[in-house]
């Protein structure tokens, strides 16, 4: 789940050349983009963070948000390979979005363990919205529904019985 130096609290979070090399030209990007000095200055500040491999905790959410584009892009599959993207996926999980995914996940997995050894009657799955779906799972003692987002898992009905 989320490694060593997990950017909690006051820690920077640490990176490595690898992380710097497929994040500087996405930055690059953001940086040309923004119209003013005002919008540019924080994704000049986290370029800055990239050349020092060490990410202050207040820039973190936002190394998140352009690690999470590039990652859900495509982009750091196709032009890096998916090494690169496995890497970048483990920097993720140390920003404070990856952490809260890997809650939502952990929490998932301790909700769903009493339905070990149940019969399952039926599983089906559904679209609730762009980007989020439902998984329902029927077993033979219960009934639960649970909701994937962009947001992360978590479940959204439960009927015993």
């Amino acid at each position: 789940m989320v490694g060593r130096n997990a950017a909690k609290g006051d820690e920077p979070l640490k990176l490595e050349r690898l992380h710097r090399d497929i994040l500087a030209p996405q930055l690059d990007v953001f940086i040309v983009a923004a119209r003013d000095a005002t919008a540019r200055a924080p994704y000049e500040a986290l370029r800055a963070a990239l050349e020092k491999l060490e990410v202050p905790p207040e820039l973190t959410a936002r190394l998140g948000a352009i690690a999470e584009l590039a990652i859900n892009s495509g982009r750091v599959r196709e032009a890096y390979g998916p090494g690169a993207e496995l890497a970048l996926w483990g920097l993720f999980q140390k920003t404070p979005r990856g952490r809260e995914i890997a809650e939502s996940v952990a929490a998932l997995n301790a909700a769903l363990k009493p339905l070990a050894g149940q019969a399952i009657e039926g599983v089906n799955a559904i679209s609730r919205a762009p980007g989020a779906y439902a998984l329902t799972i029927k077993t033979d003692q219960c009934q639960v529904v649970i909701r994937f987002e962009p947001a992360g898992v978590r479940i959204e009905s439960l009927e015993v019985g």
